[in-house]
């Protein structure tokens, strides 16, 4: 378990902002630090700490694919020897398609989703991992979406009438 990371109301601020507006602009820093009142350096210094750090994990677009109509999507789990599991991992995060990569206290302790558009092929894509991981079809569930439950999570950071800690 990693070290619990203090985040000032600037922190907090940011990453409201990275993850509820983030600037479709060619200086999308630049535009956060006009809103947060700082300098371009000084926001990207504080993502690139947040990032180090690892409150920031990726900086991504993730598209409704419903609404694209051209997706699909998977939610895979497999069984992951625990000596394995970096390895595995760090294959699993190459791939651009994966949403969502996360453990499990279970047999199953890897999950993620995949999600491909357009020309890319969903099968292709999750036949590509497993033969990459080499993790066997037998420790595999591949779990096609047929129903969305819950989409679009949001943390919030920053409460109206929050105190500064000090």
């Amino acid at each position: 378990m990693k070290e619990e990371v203090k985040l000032d109301r600037t922190d907090k601020e940011l990453l409201q902002l990275m993850q509820d507006e983030f600037p479709l602009d060619r200086s999308p820093y630049a535009v956060l630090a006009r809103r947060l009142g700082l300098t371009e350096d000084e926001v990207f210094a504080r993502v690139k700490r947040l990032y180090s750090e690892g409150v920031i994990r990726n900086l991504r677009t993730i598209l409704n694919s419903q609404k694209l109509g051209t997706c699909s999507s998977t939610l895979m789990a497999m069984k992951v020897p625990e000596e394995d599991m970096r390895r595995v991992v760090g294959i699993v995060n190459e791939y651009m398609s994966v949403t969502h990569n996360y453990r499990r206290e279970h047999d199953y302790n890897l999950w993620f989703t995949v999600t491909t558009c357009g020309d890319k092929n969903l099968v292709d894509t999750v036949e590509e991992i497993k033969r990459r991981t080499g993790v066997s079809d037998s420790d595999v569930l591949d779990l096609p979406t047929t129903r969305v439950f819950k989409i679009d999570v949001r943390f919030k950071f920053v409460n109206d009438g929050e105190e500064e800690d000090e």
